[in-house]
């Protein structure tokens, strides 16, 4: 198979990882578009500057750069078996995290705006989830599972 066609998923992950990290760096540094999509403890939050809130964003901004890092480490011929094999298993198990993630509050606000759970949830930020944020995540751990599973193993 062309290397080309191989890195396809890789090339993807760490554009969706990096464009994720931008949104939470922009929210951590004060920005506000946007974030009423993800509800409205969470913009209520973000508008007051909860300082705890906020690093939980930084922090989760530098995960999403470390998986896009993850990613990055796939293209590199390691010497050793076991590095190459380490980078594969981690981008593939966090590709089915990152889809499961996405899967579970997928399910979760669907049941909350049908009442079946009783969350309290807006319908504004419960579309929002159901047609763009858990569908993302998921896409996001599509890509990171197959740039694992695609990843040259030997």
């Amino acid at each position: 198979m062309p290397v080309r066609r191989k890195r396809w998923p890789i090339t993807c992950g760490v554009v969706w990882s990096l464009l994720f990290a931008c949104m939470s760096f922009y929210w951590a540094g004060g920005g506000t578009l946007g974030v009423d999509t993800l509800g409205p403890e969470i913009s209520r939050r973000a508008v007051l500057r909860d300082e705890g809130f906020i690093i939980v964003v930084w922090l989760t901004g530098a995960v999403k750069v470390a998986g896009a890092l993850i990613l990055l480490a796939l293209t590199i011929r390691w010497n050793s078996r076991l590095v190459r094999t380490a980078f594969r298993f981690a981008a593939t198990m966090g590709g089915i995290f990152l889809f499961l993630y996405g899967l579970v509050n997928f399910v979760v606000v669907l049941l909350a705006m049908v009442r079946v759970l009783g969350l309290p949830i807006d319908p504004y930020s419960a579309w929002w989830r159901l047609f763009f944020w858990e569908p993302f995540w998921m896409v996001g751990g599509l890509f990171y599972f197959v740039a694992g599973r695609m990843a040259r193993a030997g």
